[in-house]
């Protein structure tokens, strides 16, 4: 996403709106603010190939510093806030950040991380604190114009770490001098958003998830490259969010299943409340969304749903729309880049029908590296060269994916394979639950047994008769070697705003020993 060339054509039009405070910045201001940033890096020393971090919560400036990174020819990282200190500082180090820009919001846990990268320079937006300077008095004297020595930048962005410590996923870039042509850019997802979902310049898209991550930062530089308008939402709520489509006129949108169950969990009177007319295009990923929840929203919001699965990796790209869904319920679509795989344990391939690890081959299945990781890199490396997410799922007679669960949350019961993925659809949908997780815990005899940890909607609901009350439910719908044997209560899950749950640190609860 080159804003040399919005800023000029685009001029006084938002490239961002922020939902909740209004604010705004122009095309023209993307172009002069990441000038300004472009030789605020320079002028520290960083060169091209070089790599910064930032980690911010969703602030106007966060598409001003990843372009002024981009066309500094920097690798440049977007960290969680959401992390422990000690998982940033291993980010920090991992990437090798030669400077970090974060928050006045975060100045608590970015002390806390000052004196351990003590060679990082550090910048702060929205105020300072005794080891940052402000990021935007240092932009203040800088030119607004391109630096001298232009070159193209990539993100390198980390995975969500809910199975383990985040990898970085590491993309060859030859950071060459970076002309201002649309012809040469790289347009990443601006193909994707413009080729699959129609968008154009006159385009308003919803941005409801935290921009740190893949999916909302990619799509927003998408339609940023056409010269859309973004709306920006600080953090997800349920009325913002549709009050926002009505307000803006917003056309296209992106969600997380998570999103959709607030929705439909909400009262009844907000999902008839507002204008969505303008809404045509509305797309979700992150996670395969429980049927009858993708039922309901079809619903309601009409065939203008979307699915895609893909990662931070971009290894391949599964996609399908409304119709293609509601005829093969449950699927997350076709691949769009290459064959899919479905092989076994010894990396076999697997009959139609049968489930197994998904793998990708195609254009850009061998395409990235796990940073400073061979040994991952490697583990997610077939032996016919095809790559994987850790995903496991199987292909239908017409070659649809359906996911069944990730690999790493597989339960072993008594020599059985459990996936807790359709004991966690199914509880979702307990109009008392507002949240769950399923994975297996220690069982003496068994290996393994299902336990489940519910966030109830009202927490005055917990205690025994609660507990069978689900069990029960489970049972009546499932097979039982699939339900709970057990259920304990949480009034809040550790999800990521993404939509990821952090199941490992659930787990870890009840492995300790």
């Amino acid at each position: 996403m080159h804003p040399g060339i919005n800023g000029p054509k685009y001029k006084d039009k938002p490239a961002i709106i922020m939902a909740s405070s209004g604010d705004i910045v122009t095309h023209a201001e993307l172009d002069e603010i990441s000038n300004q940033g472009a030789h605020l890096f320079r002028s520290l020393g960083i060169k091209a190939g070089d790599s910064i971090a930032f980690m911010m919560e969703n602030d106007k400036l966060f598409f001003s510093i990843s372009a002024a990174a981009y066309r500094s020819g920097l690798k440049y990282t977007a960290i969680s806030w959401r992390l422990q200190p000690n998982e940033v500082e291993y980010i920090l180090k991992d990437c090798e950040a030669k400077l970090f820009i974060t928050s006045k919001f975060l100045e608590e846990s970015a002390e806390s991380l000052a004196s351990e990268i003590p060679d990082v320079k550090k910048l702060m937006i929205n105020g300072t604190s005794q080891s940052f300077s402000s990021f935007e008095e240092s932009l203040k004297n800088m030119p607004k114009t391109p630096i001298e020595d232009e070159y193209q930048g990539v993100a390198m962005l980390y995975s969500s770490g809910t199975t383990g410590k985040p990898k970085g996923v590491s993309r060859e870039v030859k950071f060459e001098p970076l002309p201002y042509s649309t012809d040469d850019e790289d347009l990443g997802l601006t193909r994707v958003v413009e080729g699959m979902y129609g968008a154009d310049d006159n385009s308003i898209y919803l941005s409801p998830a935290p921009l740190y991550h893949a999916a909302p930062m990619g799509f927003n530089t998408g339609f940023l490259s056409l010269g859309a308008t973004c709306i920006i939402m600080e953090k997800f709520d349920p009325e913002l969010a549709l009050s926002s489509i009505e307000k803006y006129k917003v056309t296209h949108s992106q969600w997380v299943p998570t999103m959709f169950v607030k929705f439909l969990k909400s009262d009844k009177s907000l999902l008839t409340s507002y204008n969505l007319e303008s809404h045509k295009v509305a797309i979700h990923a992150a996670a395969p969304c429980p049927v009858k929840v993708k039922e309901q929203m079809i619903d309601w919001w009409g065939p203008i749903i979307n699915e895609y699965y893909a990662g931070t990796e971009f290894n391949g790209f599964v996609a399908c729309n409304s119709e293609e869904w509601l005829s093969h319920k449950g699927t997350v679509g076709k691949s769009l880049l290459g064959p899919i795989h479905i092989l076994d344990d010894n990396q076999n391939e697997v009959d139609k029908g049968e489930e197994g690890t998904v793998y990708f081959e195609g254009p850009t299945a061998q395409t990235f590296s796990y940073h400073n990781d061979p040994e991952k890199t490697k583990n997610a490396t077939s032996k016919q060269g095809y790559t994987t997410l850790g995903d496991v799922g199987y292909l239908d007679e017409e070659d649809y994916l359906y996911l069944t669960d990730r690999k790493a949350f597989m339960i072993i019961s008594g020599g059985v394979n459990i996936y807790p993925k359709e004991t966690e659809d199914l509880l979702i949908m307990h109009p008392k639950v507002a949240d769950v997780a399923v994975f297996g815990i220690p069982n003496e005899e068994m290996g393994e047994e299902v336990k489940a940890v519910v966030q109830p909607i009202d927490m005055s609901d917990i205690g025994s008769k609660f507990e069978q009350e689900l069990i029960s439910f489970c049972r009546e719908n499932i097979s039982h070697i699939k339900c709970p044997k057990s259920i304990d209560f949480k009034e809040e899950l550790p999800r990521h705003p993404t939509g990821k749950l952090y199941k490992r640190l659930l787990k870890d609860e009840y492995w300790k020993d």
